[in-house]
């Protein structure tokens, strides 16, 4: 009887190096790949690579479940809004279930001991593993020989002798064995996920009080300048014309775009439950503040609401350097 194991893929090359680890022994891998809203760049390369390497390919999607463990980690955050450790248990969950779904025998990961500063401690390794209905069935082939025996290594599933005893941040020896098995395509080694970053983390949190109704709506904070106008809105600014136009692809039904008449300026997205006239003034008193007509006459703005037939023109909000320091959170 064939074994199978579901494996988390990123698109690095400690993940790509567990599945090639695995294969070697004739195990049939199905990989998972977790999209993000805010950063899911590397689908169609996971997508690519899964195909280079002969194993299943299944993405999940993180929605609103996901948001809910980040406003309240078991474990915390790290030095940013990265709840690390949750996250990763957040993760193996879904991954156990979809083991389950396919009728696999273990999950593993591309994790290594020591090389992230949170959830890749020894010490925090067995947190990850806890509670999540796979206890012992959780494998990190790249570091296997540093741990204890996991249950399809003891049961035979899996040859121990033939997985590694990596540990540490230098990545020498997963180029070394990239070079022997040939591989390419990964993703570069980088800082971790954009919630590890303190100005993404920071609109992100801020953006979760109260004013984010749906996990698809966090794309936008990919984006531009982010500011608070009130209790329940949130204006978001373009640098450019390139993220003007991603901006608008990312507005959802009940967003408003705001863009003055005469003047060439940033595009803002106003996202909120209540989207008042004065958040309004206030959004294209903004977009006034980063344009060319900076300290001209207020302007007149033509506002869009996504979804609806509503169209309505507002005068801009003459705003200080102090009005817009006190509202720019990032």
């Amino acid at each position: 009887m064939s074994v199978k194991a579901v494996g988390l893929i990123s698109g690095g090359l400690d993940s790509i190096l567990a599945v090639k680890l695995l294969k070697e022994q004739g195990i049939e891998v199905y990989a998972v790949y977790f999209v993000m809203p805010w950063g899911s760049g590397n689908l169609e390369r996971c997508r690519a690579l899964c195909l280079q390497l002969d194993v299943h390919f299944h993405s999940i999607y993180l929605g609103n479940d996901y948001l809910e463990m980040l406003k309240r980690p078991q474990y915390g955050y790290g030095g940013a809004f990265n709840p690390c450790i949750d996250c990763h248990r957040f993760m193996v969950r879904r991954a156990a279930e979809y083991m389950k779904e396919v009728g696999a025998d273990f999950v593993f990961t591309g994790e290594v001991v020591g090389q992230r500063p949170m959830s890749q401690l020894k010490r925090c390794l067995p947190l990850i593993d806890k509670d999540t209905e796979i206890e012992g069935r959780l494998l990190r082939p790249l570091s296997a020989k540093l741990l204890d025996e996991t249950i399809p290594e003891r049961e035979g599933m899996v040859d121990r002798s033939r997985l590694l005893g990596l540990s540490g941040r230098s990545r020498k020896s997963q180029f070394d064995l990239a070079q022997k098995y040939g591989i390419t395509g990964f993703s570069p080694p980088a800082g971790g996920c954009l919630l590890t970053e303190k100005p993404f983390g920071n609109r992100f949190k801020d953006f979760l009080d109260g004013i984010c109704r749906d996990a698809k709506e966090t794309s936008a904070l990919c984006f531009g300048r982010y500011f608070r106008v009130d209790r329940k809105c949130a204006v978001i600014i373009g640098r450019d014309q390139e993220e003007n136009a991603s901006l608008e692809a990312c507005a959802v039904r009940g967003d408003c775009i705001v863009e003055l008449i005469n003047v060439g300026a940033p595009l803002a997205l106003v996202k909120g439950a209540e989207i008042s006239e004065d958040v309004l003034q206030i959004s294209a008193g903004i977009s006034q503040y980063f344009s060319k007509a900076k300290g001209a006459p207020a302007e007149v703005a033509s506002c869009r609401f996504i979804g609806e037939e509503r169209r309505m023109n507002t005068t801009a909000r003459k705003l200080s350097e102090r009005d817009i320091s006190a509202m720019w959170k990032q």
